[in-house]
């Protein structure tokens, strides 16, 4: 027998959603996947069953937006793949498990990190009461534990992640992880070190908009040439004056690509040409070489067909010389 369930009772019905995950999910998870988590949610209540073709319909969603939002879902395990369909994960058992993971420590070692738990604990209330207005979610203390202890940082620096990351409206794990991961590349540990790094980016930014303005992209520089340019002076440590050297030497050439530039550019760095002086004496000489070279060719070119001609006229003479004897014996 088939029971089925009137629809009516859904005006007196609730959905429970535990408030980890307002604390600890909510902000991390893109809106589109949000609408899809939250009505899959309301199905597994009821144990309904429903196609991806009429879950997008029903959201008003692509479907593309739909298998993403499952594949999303699933990798991030906020559902479980089993033999009929997906299983909603509790949220609730599954922070617990992460923050409940153990970690030996002998005593010794844990006597010695008094004091630096006692600065952990401020900065950890800092933070909560700042970014987080008192509700910040239980995980997010192992994450902090982690950067800190992952990168280095000193809890100057632990505060001004969360402060970049607050004021471009991005508080959520992910872009907290991608940035954290990017200062831990360039070695970031301490405020001076960031305050040296914002200089260095402050820098770059102006080269990469003075490069684009010389070559005359109104449109902007693609991904494929501010790597180019960042290849440029953050590995081969050029400034704006070694590299508009290479930037003029385009002028002569139509539609010079990147590869171009960067070919010149490489090739002085492998020379290990640091200054516009050193460049441009190379450049002198190498012009001076050409010359020469060109002089040197056209010299014995000139030479060779001097020989050609005397050696076509001794030729002619020859032959004029052996008709005139023949010419006398006919007689």
């Amino acid at each position: 027998m088939k029971l089925e369930q009137d629809d009516k009772t859904i005006i007196f019905s609730n959905i429970e959603i535990p408030e980890i995950f307002f604390a600890e999910y909510l902000n991390s998870m893109p809106s589109e996947y949000l609408k899809i988590y939250l009505y899959l949610l309301f199905l597994s209540k009821y144990k309904r069953e429903i196609s991806v073709n009429d879950l997008a319909k029903k959201l008003a969603l692509s479907i593309n937006t739909i298998n993403e939002g499952m594949q999303y879902l699933e990798k991030e395990n906020y559902i479980l793949r089993n033999q009929t369909g997906f299983k909603i994960v509790d949220l609730q058992e599954k922070t617990l498990h992460s923050l409940y993971t153990l970690k030996i420590e002998d005593s010794q070692s844990k006597i010695k990190k008094t004091a630096q738990n006692q600065k952990r604990i401020q900065l950890i209330e800092y933070i909560n009461n700042k970014y987080f207005q008192g509700i910040m979610g239980p995980t997010w203390y192992s994450d902090i534990d982690t950067w800190m202890e992952k990168y280095g940082f000193d809890e100057h620096v632990i505060i001004n992640l969360f402060d970049y990351c607050y004021n471009k409206s991005a508080l959520h794990r992910n872009y907290i992880q991608a940035v954290a991961e990017a200062w831990g590349l360039n070695q970031i540990k301490t405020l001076d070190d960031l305050e040296n790094y914002y200089m260095a980016q402050e820098k770059l930014m102006k080269i990469k908009k003075e490069i684009a303005k010389k070559l005359g992209k109104r449109s902007g520089l693609t991904q494929y040439e501010e790597a180019y340019i960042e290849n440029w002076v953050n590995d081969y440590h050029y400034d704006l004056s070694v590299i508009e050297i290479a930037l003029k030497k385009t002028t002569s050439r139509v539609n010079a690509s990147f590869d171009y530039i960067n070919n010149i550019i490489k090739d002085w760095n492998d020379r290990n040409l640091r200054t516009p002086m050193q460049v441009n004496e190379f450049l002198e000489k190498r012009k001076q070489q050409t010359k020469d070279t060109k002089e040197l060719q056209n010299k014995v070119k000139k030479e060779t067909f001097e020989q050609r001609e005397y050696s076509n006229l001794s030729f002619l003479y020859a032959n004029k010389d052996v008709e005139e004897g023949a010419n006398n014996g006919g007689k």
